[in-house]
């Protein structure tokens, strides 16, 4: 049982995520995105919204450390992923998880093998015991019987859920999502959508999710920034219904309704 302290110790850690100021461009190009700032609260399930080009994938990889910005800094449970120049990146990295947009196991181990190895490599624990956890995570995914079955024999929805499983592997509460739904259809994607929204809700883990899947947004999502390509940064952050609604932003009008941006212009009390 929690004591009253513990709770307001819960309330004054450092949220899972906070960006500040952060800056992305590859090489000598131009910055895409500029001045990009945004939390991620525990418990919360965040969107990282907006068109093609927009930059949203770029975002996630500086999230997770493949890509240095170049300004500004990321914070994950309140330590800076790249400070001194990154020499704790690999520590801060096993805080979080991540789920690939292709699940992006491998192929020749079963789907146990799959969720084992990160406990295997990262932890002290037992052989014995890490099998057990590893069974426990695919159950919570839905996925218990199925431990022995190599990822190309299962569906692919089932694919997704054995990702999520290892991305549950260290037991992180941040899970990072990259196109969560892409490829599935509507009724096994509206299952993953309830799966995640299940171990937000009871586990408390934390997920940031890339997606532009708006029957998915609007079921799941509680927070979300809006990215546009020409603004090269964050046009908007709320609940998706609010944005929904803001129709003196055209571009996030169009983007949360499904309209052009001729129609949604028209609607537009600035136009």
């Amino acid at each position: 049982m929690s004591s009253t302290s513990d709770k307001k110790a819960d309330r004054t850690a450092p949220p899972p995520v906070k960006v500040e100021g952060l800056s992305v461009a590859y090489g000598n190009s131009p910055p895409i995105l500029e001045d990009v700032n945004f939390t991620i609260e525990a418990g919360e399930i965040f969107g990282i919204l907006g068109g093609s080009g927009s930059g949203k994938s770029s975002v996630l990889r500086n999230l997770i450390g493949l890509v240095k910005p170049r300004k500004g800094r990321i914070f994950i449970f309140g330590e800076d992923l790249w400070a001194d120049n990154g020499r704790h990146l690999n520590e801060s990295r096993h805080k979080f998880g991540m789920m690939y947009q292709a699940g992006a196991l491998f192929g020749s181990m079963t789907l146990l093998e799959n969720v084992a190895m990160p406990m295997m490599e990262f932890t002290g624990m037992s052989r014995e015991s890490v099998i057990t956890a590893a069974r426990v995570k695919l159950s919570l995914v839905g996925l218990g019987g199925y431990e022995y079955h190599l990822p190309a024999h299962i569906s692919g929805g089932m694919q997704k859920r054995a990702a999520i499983a290892r991305a549950m592997a260290l037991e992180p509460k941040l899970i990072f999502l990259d196109e969560p739904s892409a490829g599935l259809d509507p009724i096994t994607s509206a299952d993953l959508d309830r799966l995640i929204v299940t171990l937000a809700r009871n586990l408390g883990i934390a997920f940031g999710v890339v997606t532009h899947e708006l029957g998915s947004i609007m079921s799941i999502i509680d927070r979300a920034i809006v990215l546009e390509k020409s603004a090269k940064g964050i046009v908007a952050e709320g609940a998706p219904a609010e944005l929904a609604k803001r129709t003196d932003q055209p571009f996030v009008a169009a983007f949360f309704n499904r309209q052009t941006m001729d129609e949604a212009k028209k609607a537009s009390p600035k136009q």
